[in-house]
């Protein structure tokens, strides 16, 4: 019976155009545009043209400053942050009067570099100009120091080599949000509406009296929609992972660099999908209990909606903390251990303690949300509209 049940309530849950639309077609529209805008972080504006806005004495000398800088334009302005301002372009950079006059002859020289550091684009090309102009400065020094007949040693003691735990660890960093992100919203997408037609929906539509009438146990009832619930939450994480792998592979080229798992590969698919198995289960359980609480859809889409945010906190957390950082509370609070474990193998990292503290941890949160439930459709007050 339970089988002939979860069956019809997934026929009917797939019949649903709307289902359909945010189960498979949403999610892949917002991965897309995920893996795009993040492939776009990662790009650190190669192939683009900057437009740096400098004084109309800006010359040929001043110019060749930045010749190290590939694909720059300058904007010459009698107010180059006016010109910024206007959207003229990316960055300004203002030099003081005979500022290379006055290097040479050590005088006092200033420039102002004047940009948006939450831009990208003028963020990149600030730190260009910044790092010609270092250039430069450490050139004059040399220059001096070479004529007063002082070695360099003497200011340059030692060199500071600095190295990234990972090769590219800002592509695998973004991976490590990337894919927790897009997997969570995309359960909670593909599983609330499910979850919020099979109780509230039947109360609102008057058939719960008629369910709870034929001769099936309310637990077999209970328990075959939370079935249809959990596996369509697990139906959407396991295309979202697909499709992301998909779309990193063949639509990135940054992003596809910072993943490499060698021959875990293969493992690190399994582990991934059992994880949005055991977070749909988790987000099944409690989208069932605002279900049964709710009397209408669209009081328990109220209800379910704090849980679908509830995963961006856990996010905002973990994506400060080093992978080497995490320890045990990370790994056993619900919720947050699901993205702790995906950041974990985003590095191409298999703990196994981990993963078991992680099921371990849902699998007693799930028990504790199942009972309730359990209890609530029990009485015919909630389940009664």
């Amino acid at each position: 019976m339970l089988r002939k049940i979860y069956f019809k309530e997934m026929k009917d849950s797939f019949r649903d155009r709307r289902t359909l639309l945010l189960t498979v077609f949403l999610p892949i529209v917002m991965m897309t545009g995920l893996v795009l805008f993040y492939e776009n972080m990662m790009s650190d504006g190669e192939g683009e043209t900057f437009t740096l806005a400098v004084n109309e004495t800006f010359g040929e000398q001043e110019e060749a400053l930045f010749s190290t800088i590939e694909r720059i334009e300058f904007v010459k302005s009698a107010d180059p942050e006016a010109a910024l301002d206007a959207g003229d372009a990316q960055a300004a950079l203002v030099l003081g009067a005979d500022f290379l006059e006055n290097v040479e002859s050590g005088a006092a020289a200033n420039a102002t570099l004047i940009g948006d550091s939450f831009s990208q684009n003028s963020s990149v090309l600030m730190d260009q100009v910044r790092a010609a102009l270092v250039n430069f400065e450490k050139g004059v020094i040399a220059e001096r120091l070479e004529a007063q007949g002082t070695s360099q040693d003497l200011i340059a003691p030692f060199t500071l080599e600095q190295k990234e735990l990972t090769e590219d660890n800002m592509g695998v960093n973004l991976v490590a949000l990337l894919v927790p992100l897009i997997l969570g919203m995309a359960i909670g997408i593909g599983a609330g509406p499910a979850a919020s037609d099979m109780f509230a929906g039947e109360k609102e539509k008057k058939t719960m009296e008629a369910l709870l009438m034929t001769p099936v146990n309310r637990m077999t009832l209970l328990m075959a929609k939370w079935l249809t619930i959990t596996s369509i939450g697990s139906i959407t994480g396991v295309i979202t992972l697909i499709v992301v792998a998909l779309e990193i592979n063949f639509l990135t080229e940054n992003l596809k660099k910072a993943i490499a798992f060698g021959e875990d590969a293969y493992m690190v698919i399994i582990v991934s999908i059992l994880v949005s198995f055991v977070y749909a289960m988790f987000t099944a359980t409690l989208l069932m209990v605002t279900s049964i609480m709710g009397k209408t859809l669209k009081e328990s889409q109220s209800y379910s909606s704090p849980i679908m945010m509830m995963g961006m906190f856990p996010i905002m957390i973990i994506s400060g903390i080093g992978v080497n950082e995490l320890s045990f509370q990370h790994f056993a609070i619900p919720i947050m251990n699901i993205f702790t474990i995906l950041k974990e193998l985003s590095f191409g990292i298999i703990n196994y303690e981990h993963l078991a503290i992680m099921v371990g941890s849902n699998l007693i949160c799930i028990i504790i949300a199942f009972v309730i439930a359990r209890i609530m459709f029990l009485k015919d007050k909630w389940v009664m509209n």
